[in-house]
């Protein structure tokens, strides 16, 4: 059994140091700038990483994450993409310390609830920025402190009429948001970012649910309901679950094609066009080829994996292969899995996938479905848990983790799974809470 002072036996003005006020900077700006976020987390890091007696080799959880680490490099010593290859080692290796490094940040609910309330508050900017291209037609670039903060922002969205705010694209934004949004949608069930009141996280949910929408994004849309009656919690299931089924049988007449023309035709006029076209794809009907789909970019994906099975291609490989086979241009395969299988072998794909797996599945066992009808399992934990399923959901249609904000999002909120399972299992947490 792991105690909780000797596992991390920080300091015992832990929440005075520079460390933890550092993370809590680096939370709040990484939606706005990746650069100053990191500056943050990096001194974060730093002191979560030596300041404390137990060793790196202690945690069995970084033994995979170890693995992975030799496998990609003997990987991009055999690589077919060169240079590129070890650019892509960024994406991975330094998280594999932030797994570790960052955990005395996140070790308690109380940690957790901070991060969560700087991860919302953090998104205002993401907020503003998508309403004002949207309805104010504003551009970029924006330029704050004197350049140390640069929005590229796209006149009408990116691509046009879609809400993509301080990011690149608009599912990158739909990514970012949709991580975020189970601890909007708790801090209005059970308030603790502006105290007890209920106003002002009703106005940050309202805007949140209509960002996502305006991304057009569909696994945002998904994102929002899958939420519900996770964050709400098993008590609310017998009435909220028949009320979601109720609330989507409309969507599902008007999209699949099974149902009598005429009742098709009804449910269409209920659920808005812009909705109903987006899901079923009628916008790109005989305007785009297979190979530009996601069944197309898959079927190129395996076939390379099975070429090159063990060690891969390299990183970025996909993005050079792809248009010499089908003609067209695209970044990733958009699934995460394929993409790391043929970019670093199906071994490290599948190591990296039971890792993350196991650790949604462990902190849900552990720390909160085995406690389904406590009422006293916390809501924040909960919403991190929704969190990291949504992110799953996201990274098997796309990758939104090639920004380096969501990507740190992500890792943040895996650390925060393995520290729900160190509370599973230490019942008397000694450290000081803010």
């Amino acid at each position: 059994m792991i105690n909780g002072v000797n596992f991390f036996n920080l300091k015992n003005n832990l929440l005075k140091n520079i460390g933890w006020s550092c993370f809590q900077i680096g939370v709040f700006c990484l939606p706005s700038s990746a650069v100053i976020s990191y500056i943050f987390l990096l001194v974060a890091l730093i002191e979560g990483s030596f300041n404390r007696r137990d060793f790196y080799w202690r945690e069995y959880w970084n033994y995979p994450l170890v693995l992975v680490f030799v496998l990609m490099l003997i990987g991009c010593i055999r690589s077919q993409t060169g240079w590129l290859a070890w650019i892509g080692l960024f994406n991975w290796f330094p998280f594999f310390w932030c797994f570790w490094g960052l955990q005395p940040y996140l070790v308690s609910q109380e940690r957790r609830k901070k991060c969560a309330s700087w991860l919302v508050l953090g998104t205002l900017p993401v907020l503003i920025t998508g309403f004002g291209q949207l309805w104010l037609g504003w551009q970029g670039p924006l330029e704050l402190f004197n350049g140390l903060i640069i929005w590229f922002i796209a006149p009408g969205g990116e691509p046009f009429g879609r809400l993509s705010g301080l990011f690149d694209y608009a599912n990158i934004t739909a990514a970012w948001l949709s991580g975020v949004w189970p601890f909007c949608l708790a801090s209005f069930l059970q308030p603790f970012i502006f105290g007890r009141n209920r106003l002002i996280p009703f106005a940050f949910l309202i805007t949140f649910v209509l960002a996502m929408i305006l991304t057009d994004s569909r696994n945002a849309w998904g994102a929002i309901f899958l939420a519900l009656p996770l964050v709400f919690g098993s008590a609310s299931w017998g009435w909220l679950i028949p009320l979601m089924l109720i609330s989507f049988l409309p969507v599902i007449i008007a999209v699949l094609p099974f149902f009598d023309f005429q009742i098709q035709q009804f449910a269409r006029t209920i659920v808005p066009e812009s909705i109903w076209m987006r899901l079923n794809d009628m916008k790109f009907v005989d305007a785009r080829p297979l190979e530009a789909t996601r069944i197309g970019q898959w079927k190129i994906a395996i076939d390379l994996i099975f070429e090159k099975p063990f060690w891969g291609w390299g990183a970025a490989a996909f993005s050079i292969i792809y248009p010499l086979r089908s003609g067209l241009s695209h970044g990733h395969s958009h699934n995460l899995p394929l993409e790391l299988a043929i970019s670093h072998g199906i071994l490290v794909s599948l190591l990296m996938n039971i890792f993350v797996f196991f650790l949604l599945i462990v902190s849900s066992y552990y720390g909160i479905f085995h406690k389904l009808n406590d009422q006293k399992i916390s809501i924040i934990d909960r919403a991190w848990w929704t969190s990291v399923l949504i992110l799953i959901c996201f990274h098997a249609t796309d990758i939104p983790l090639f920004d380096s904000r969501v990507n740190m999002l992500g890792w943040l909120l895996l650390i925060g799974l393995r520290c729900i399972i160190i509370n599973s299992n230490v019942h008397n947490i000694s450290f000081k809470e803010s």
